[in-house]
């Protein structure tokens, strides 16, 4: 079953366009889309009325045919792939399904060129998107349009993303993100399990937040590891638990880890009570969401749930654990980052060992 949509939005100056969404439905699975643009509501309607009857009466157009076969079908395809789109993360697949709903989803392939992706970005940033928001966009339309021909078979073989690329560096349009070095001083951690453990003692909650919250530094899980924990992945000889799937940019999953729990961690852990399979058996955004209320009710500015992980590993730094050891908790498959989270934490350290050596030295000699 062909059918329309028309979705009015303003640009950044304040005019209205119209777009227009044409899909094909089969079994109630969305199989086709195309779109196109219009200033005037009655030219997106009269498009969509035609673009229906045709396609009821053609069928869907040849998908090897790149003069017809637009952008938004080929995200289309690559999200409906089960080995390509289903098994992507979240955030890509957020970004690809925004994109999918932008004006050069309408273009077909032979179409789209640099001066379209440029003009995507400049509507994104006009909107208030970063530039490391932006940068996403872009590196995943390159994975899309990357996988045309030899996945698909279909005879497309540009690159506009990736040849737009060093203009939209130059013009600052796309960046890579600004490395968070945010960490709740005492203070906010104490006002923080104070409005948590209210909100936990509200009759419609059942969350233990301030155990949550407690674990997450203590164990630097982020949060939806420590909600996907299990019972039978607890080895009590070791004082450890399997952490499942852990995130890896070079693979999206398998990447389980034994993670030990140290110190209080532990003890958190073996409170909690064993009526589901789950240790902490809640819905991570819920987990999030409550906290984003109480800190935002305290004031607080600036700080994440996931600024808790670089607490943890900070933790550890100052307790005298090296880089490897650390990354044994927290899971960093390259050291890099956790680097960053040294050297900050002590930024004379190199030099005051230094200095000391070289007064060694000299006394020596």
């Amino acid at each position: 079953m062909a059918y329309y949509t028309i979705d009015k939005r303003l640009k950044s100056d304040g005019t209205a366009k119209f777009r227009c969404l044409v899909s094909v439905k089969e079994k109630g699975v969305r199989i086709y889309n195309e779109s196109k643009t219009f200033t005037k509501y009655a030219h997106a309607k009269t498009w969509g009325t035609k673009r229906v009857f045709q396609l009821e009466q053609n069928g869907i157009p040849n998908p090897d045919d790149t003069d017809i076969l637009t952008l938004g079908e080929l995200i289309f395809k690559y999200l409906n792939d089960q080995n390509l789109g289903r098994l992507a993360g979240r955030t890509k697949r957020y970004v690809l399904n925004m994109l999918l709903d932008s004006d050069i989803s309408g273009l077909s392939l032979n179409q789209l060129s640099t001066n379209h992706i440029i003009d995507h970005c400049r509507h994104r940033n006009a909107t208030g998107a970063s530039p490391s928001t932006v940068n996403h966009d872009i590196s995943y339309l390159a994975s899309v349009l990357k996988s045309a021909k030899p996945i698909y078979g279909i005879d497309y073989t540009s690159s506009p993303a990736y040849e737009a690329r060093p203009l939209l560096l130059q013009m600052g349009l796309i960046g890579k993100s600004k490395r968070r070095t945010r960490r709740p001083v005492e203070d906010e951690l104490n006002k923080l399990k104070v409005g948590l453990q209210k909100r936990s003692e509200q009759r419609e909650s059942k969350i233990p937040f301030v155990d949550i919250l407690d674990f997450s530094i203590l164990s630097c899980m982020r949060i939806g590891e420590v909600c996907k924990i299990l019972w039978t992945d607890v080895d009590e000889e070791s004082r450890s638990v399997v952490v499942r799937d852990r995130k890896d940019p070079r693979k999206k999953s398998g990447n389980h880890m034994i993670v030990p729990l140290l110190g209080e961690a532990w003890n958190i852990l073996q409170k909690q009570p064993r009526t589901t399979e789950r240790i902490f058996p809640y819905n991570s955004r819920s987990v999030t969401a409550g906290f984003q209320r109480v800190r935002n009710a305290l004031g607080i500015k600036d700080l994440r749930y996931h600024d808790l992980r670089r607490e943890g590993a900070s933790r550890l730094f100052e307790a005298g654990f090296n880089i490897e050891e650390v990354a044994q908790v927290t899971g960093h498959r390259s050291l890099s980052v956790l680097w960053q989270v040294y050297t900050e934490l002590y930024p004379k350290s190199l030099h005051e060992k230094y200095n000391m050596l070289v007064k060694k030295n000299n006394v020596t000699e």
